[in-house]
């Protein structure tokens, strides 16, 4: 698992190429349903535009662009090289053109719809709206009950992002550990508890960095 980048809200920005108006709007997926509901939204939006092109990165395989009646490859693809190009993932990117009456050819739709997904990216990171996600892992911790509330209390105090807590034989707390910090996790739990907590690394996921 490696860090990428990824948008916290929608930013949208304008540009213009030979008088067509190319309108960008990035927005975070962090799954396909929710990269297809966001092109979905900006279709309803947009329902006299000349193209609603359209590219999306979620996880670190799956990559899809669609030309939406552009020449083939003239659109979806620089809009997906943009992406990932920048390190940018579970991230979704709508391009809407409104024709202005002059050919752009195909090189000039290249350099049209690439630089409209870049200079939206640019005034998100300009904005504060873009993240860095690193590699992380989610962590059971499983206690006794009487050590139960000094470990919550310190946990929600920590900067380890607890997020949930389950209450049964034992009481368990799931909490998001960065991957270069389990070992120190663990060795931290074991210090709060006198050695008496049950520490099980789990499943890998990304977290924003601070």
């Amino acid at each position: 698992m490696t860090s990428y980048l990824t948008v916290k809200d929608r930013v949208e920005h304008e540009t213009e190429a030979k008088r067509s108006r190319f309108v960008c709007a990035v927005a975070p997926a962090r799954t396909v349903e929710e990269a297809v509901e966001f092109i979905a939204e900006r279709r309803r939006l947009h329902p006299a535009a000349t193209h609603n092109c359209t590219a999306y990165v979620v996880g670190q395989r799956v990559q899809k662009g669609d030309d939406d009646g552009e020449p083939g490859g003239t659109a979806g693809t620089p809009m997906v090289q943009a992406l990932v190009g920048r390190g940018f993932s579970d991230v979704v990117a709508v391009v809407t053109r409104y024709f202005g009456g002059v050919l752009l050819g195909a090189g000039g739709l290249v350099r049209a719809y690439g630089s409209a997904v870049t200079e939206t990216l640019d005034r998100a990171e300009a904005g504060g709206t873009v993240a860095r996600m690193v590699p992380a892992r989610v962590v059971r911790v499983s206690v006794a009950h009487d050590q139960a509330g000094r470990v919550e209390n310190d946990l929600r105090a920590s900067r380890y992002a607890l997020r949930e807590v389950a209450y049964g034989a034992a009481v368990d707390f799931v909490v998001a550990v960065g991957e270069d910090e389990v070992d120190a996790f663990a060795d931290w739990v074991a210090t709060l508890t006198a050695g008496r907590a049950r520490v099980e690394p789990g499943e890998g996921i990304h977290l924003a960095a601070p």
